[in-house]
This record gives C-alpha cells, structure tokens and sequence, in this order.
C-alpha cells in the first residue's frame, strides 16, 4: 500500500509493486555510496611523516602538508617524498572506493537465480 508521500503510486499488481520497492531500495543504497566515495579521502605521508598528503577518491590532491623541518632535506629527497605521499594517498583512496562498492559487484540478486 502506498502513502501520498510515496514516489509511486499501487500498480495494483503485488509482483510489479514488490519488485519497484526493490529497485527504490537498491537506488537509495547506490545513492549512499556514491555519497561516501564522494567522502572519500586518501592519506598518505613521507619522508617519516614530515610530508603528509590528503587526496579525493577522484586522485585530486587535498592537501599537502610539508613540515618545516623536510625543507633540510633538499629538493630531490622532497620531491621523492611528496611522490610516495600521494602515492600512499592514492592507494588508500582506492581500497575505500574498491570496500565501498565490493558489494555492489556481486548483489545478492545475482545469487537468486537457480
């Protein structure tokens, strides 16, 4: 049965009804997820934490952090730490996008079929 609020109105079949439900449910999951890989942050550090990094789950730098005490490193050391920074950034971006879809890949829909 269906309220004024509801985005559907009763198809009056039970089947076509129940399967609409389903598929609002399975867009407001996709919906959440896309929310939090938009939430997504990526973080990483070089050079023993004097270089941090912060990236998007899109690979977009954040922010860089460079402690003062990196700059004695001098600019090839810096540099190679900045790289490992957003290297680590990327890839802890990547594990939380590939945990937060995982489930989406292999939907309990799929295991129904007989």
């Amino acid at each position: 049965m269906t309220t004024p609020g509801d985005p559907f109105m009763s198809t009056g079949d039970p089947e076509i009804d129940r399967a609409l439900s389903q598929l609002m449910a399975q867009t407001a999951g996709f919906e959440e997820v896309r929310r939090q890989i938009d939430e997504a942050r990526g973080r990483g550090e070089g050079a023993n934490g004097q270089v941090t990094v912060e990236v998007l789950a899109t690979g977009s730098l954040r922010a860089l952090r460079i402690d003062p005490r990196a700059m004695r490193l001098g600019s090839e050391v810096l540099a190679e730490a900045i790289l490992e920074a957003v290297r680590q950034a990327e890839e802890d971006a990547s594990n939380q996008v590939t945990a937060l879809t995982q489930p989406l890949m292999d939907p309990p829909w799929k295991n129904d079929r007989r």
